[in-house]
């Protein structure tokens, strides 16, 4: 019983994971100049959008193809490491546009611990 707790835990975290990496990626590609005046703000440069873009679908491959323990473990921690640092240059800078990558760590995390608890 425990088990399928868990497992429909890491499903619908992952789910809702994929669904903000895919509105993220595609505000990226559709929405550009919007996403490079937000990247401009917060002092990254505007040339990592489109391979952030693609990185964050390949990511998410990776995760749901889970063919290799390892890659699916880069993704996650190249997920994580895009996340706090968007969490922490919109921190630093004040917008108030923090929360939703506070809440792609947290469904990030969902994710990942439920997932390795799936797999044990």
């Amino acid at each position: 019983m425990i088990e399928n707790k868990t497992r429909f835990t890491f499903f619908i975290s992952t789910v809702l994971l994929s669904a903000l990496m895919l509105m993220s990626a595609g505000m990226y590609v559709f929405n550009h100049e919007m996403v490079r005046e937000t990247f401009i703000n917060l002092g990254y440069p505007t040339y990592i959008i489109y391979p952030l873009a693609i990185a964050k679908i390949l990511g998410l491959i990776a995760i749901w193809a889970n063919k290799s323990r390892s890659l699916k473990e880069w993704a996650y921690a190249g997920f994580f490491f895009d996340f706090v640092l968007a969490f922490a240059a919109h921190i630093a800078i004040g917008d108030g546009e923090f929360a939703p990558a506070l809440v792609a760590i947290i469904l990030l995390f969902i994710s990942y611990f439920t997932g390795r608890q799936a797999q044990a």
